[in-house]
């Protein structure tokens, strides 16, 4: 399966020549001899809820003793992860060698010279999903490999669906009806997502306007605001019309990933958004045998989720980078892939996986899950996501916040000007 050992050093020497601006700039010779470095090495990642990781870098570490890898955990929340490894990396450190990276991130780690290129022919990406090989690759290079993929479901509970007599929603209008029934009738919150001033609200968010036909928020290239005001505001409505009538409870206006996913489980939800890895822990949970998963709905039918999930890449100032590239390569094959999924729950990026009879018979919503991974929606690329998704952020947690005060419309005006700004100062 490995290449010859020169055949690596070769492709290492090439992606190592570029570095700054999409790669551009040439490093010191202080950097080029760490290409070939190997021995211990790090992977820093966010952290990992479910404690399946550890167990798979073990496998690797059983194998490879003279190659170690450490996990060095970040926390869960993406903007914080992200703060830690800008700050790393800024400094020049080399600490971290793997970087987990939000597929997000391609763009600004690539423009900033923290990330070095990798050889296309080192890895079968013509086996992935390919959205999801799309979300490593910046101006024709390639400078992650996909990990894992996500995209965004509905969990709902089945069975007291089934008590009532509906049928799972499609609509928003469908959504609300039920989520209001279940609401009264047994005293939980109807939906939610994940609603704190975060990474994730801006999902949410992208996802509500995509879903009214309003998306996407910016052009595939990052120049321009392309975010339709008319389909923004519906969006924005839909959110904030669920709390205004409570079907949204206010608590999850502090509700990330971990939050949702106890709310669910715990049984003080019938419908939450949520990513894919909520799907084993609520197997173990009081409400196992009760739930199952659907398309997110939207405005007329289904939905667009957000393209998620994690890509691998290698610090720039790493000195093990011979070994994280073997790493990386090992981690992303086939059998560990399948292992990501069985042991994790996470979405593997080999699309064959989401064919295999063995796997759907033990996860079900595996077809439901490539079906919303093919129908999504890239967030915005650009090397300025980060302000892109503060601004959205902020905007859409003040409009929820205070529902009755703030106009959907005005919001919606204020984010397009915001944005733009943003884009004109790059």
């Amino acid at each position: 399966m490995h290449r010859p050992l020169l055949a690596v050093l070769a492709a290492l020497a090439l992606a190592g020549c570029t570095a700054g601006a999409a790669g551009e700039a040439e490093t010191g010779g202080a950097e080029a001899g760490r290409r070939d470095g190997s021995g211990p090495f790090t992977l820093v990642i966010g952290r990992d809820t479910t404690s399946y990781l550890q167990p798979l870098l073990d496998r690797w570490n059983r194998e490879h003793p003279a190659e170690r890898v450490t996990l060095l955990e970040l926390p869960e929340a993406a903007d914080e992860q992200r703060a830690q490894m800008v700050a790393n990396l800024q400094a020049r450190s080399d600490r971290y060698d793997v970087l987990g990276l939000d597929v997000v991130w391609t763009a600004e780690f690539a423009d900033a010279g923290w990330i070095v290129p990798l050889d296309r022919s080192l890895f079968p990406l013509d086996r992935f999903l390919q959205p999801v090989v799309a979300t490593a690759v910046y101006r024709d290079k390639l400078w992650a490999v996909p990990y894992t993929a996500n995209a965004g479901l509905l969990y709902y509970r089945e069975d007291l669906l089934a008590k009532e007599g509906f049928t799972p929603p499609r609509t928003w209008a469908e959504l609300r009806e039920q989520a209001r029934a279940l609401h009264d009738e047994y005293g939980i919150g109807g939906y939610a997502g994940q609603f704190l001033a975060y990474e994730g609200l801006t999902v949410n968010f992208a996802e509500a306007v995509q879903s009214a036909g309003g998306g996407p928020i910016l052009s595939r290239d990052g120049t321009q605001v392309t975010m339709d005001p008319a389909g923004a505001k519906t969006g924005l409505d839909f959110l904030m019309g669920g709390f205004r009538e409570g079907w949204i409870p206010p608590e999850s206006l502090s509700y990330k990933e971990e939050e949702s996913r106890l709310a669910f489980q715990e049984g003080r939800l019938a419908f939450a958004r949520n990513w894919p890895h909520a799907y084993g822990p609520a197997t173990q949970s009081g409400i196992a045998g009760k739930f199952t998963v659907t398309r997110l709905p939207g405005l007329d039918g289904p939905g667009s989720g957000s393209l998620g999930g994690t890509n691998l890449a290698l610090s720039a100032y790493s000195r093990r980078q011979k070994s994280a590239v073997e790493f990386i390569r090992y981690f992303t094959g086939l059998e560990n892939q399948r292992r990501v999924l069985t042991q994790g729950s996470f979405p593997p990026v080999w699309a064959e996986l989401y064919d295999d009879p063995a796997l759907i018979k033990r996860f079900p919503y595996l077809p439901v899950l490539k079906q919303s991974i093919l129908s999504a929606t890239p967030r915005p690329v650009t090397a300025n996501y980060d302000q892109v998704s503060l601004a959205i952020a902020s905007a859409v947690s003040n409009a929820l916040t205070r529902p009755f005060e703030e106009s959907s419309g005005d919001v919606v005006a204020s984010m397009r000007n915001q944005l733009n700004e943003i884009i004109r100062a790059r």
